[in-house]
């Protein structure tokens, strides 16, 4: 692995720490950027991490996605994940997304050649017809799951091994402890 960039321009809050085990007590009130970072350098000194303490948006959109190989997205607004896309759709890069809400979560992958973000999420979808994290709640275990699903994916993209999940979303209901699939 080359470089790990890191895009947030969020401070850290007592109500992250839950759901985004990265931060701890000591980090809140200072960048979430900054505190990923500071944690993955402990975990790995030789890491090439590069933090970016900007909201993503549409005059970056382009040169943030464009500096990397691959994007990995957990944003939790549609209005962001579709800046992502369009920039990776647009630039050539494998894109994987990664979503949770309450008990339950999906992963992702939009790659060149598959089907864009578009053919899951139509255009007229807003932030308005999903609920807030805040409104619904996230267990902090689902994004842990997720979030390594995610991880599993972009292991597939870089190293070539097994069939990553393009076209194909797969899901996961906390309450059942049931995975399933299907594709768009």
């Amino acid at each position: 692995m080359g470089a790990l960039g890191i895009v947030d321009h969020d401070t850290v809050s007592l109500s992250n720490l839950q759901r985004q085990v990265i931060h701890t007590t000591a980090g809140i009130g200072t960048g979430k950027v900054a505190s990923a970072a500071a944690f993955a350098m402990a975990l790995n000194p030789h890491a090439g991490i590069v933090p970016h303490a900007e909201r993503l948006d549409a005059s970056n959109a382009g040169r943030l996605v464009g500096a990397y190989d691959l994007v990995l997205d957990g944003t939790d607004n549609l209005v962001t994940r579709r800046l992502v896309a369009a920039a990776a759709e647009r630039l050539g890069k494998p894109l994987v997304s990664g979503a949770v809400s309450m008990f339950d979560g999906q992963v992702t992958v939009f790659a060149p050649g598959g089907p864009g973000f578009a053919a899951l999420y139509p255009e007229d979808a807003s932030d308005d017809d999903l609920p807030s994290c805040e409104a619904t709640g996230i267990l902090g275990p689902l994004t842990g799951v997720i979030g390594t699903l995610m991880a599993m994916e972009a292991i597939k993209l870089i190293t070539g091994i097994g069939t990553p999940l393009v076209g194909r979303v797969l899901t996961y209901d906390g309450k059942e402890a049931r995975f399933s699939e299907f594709s768009y």
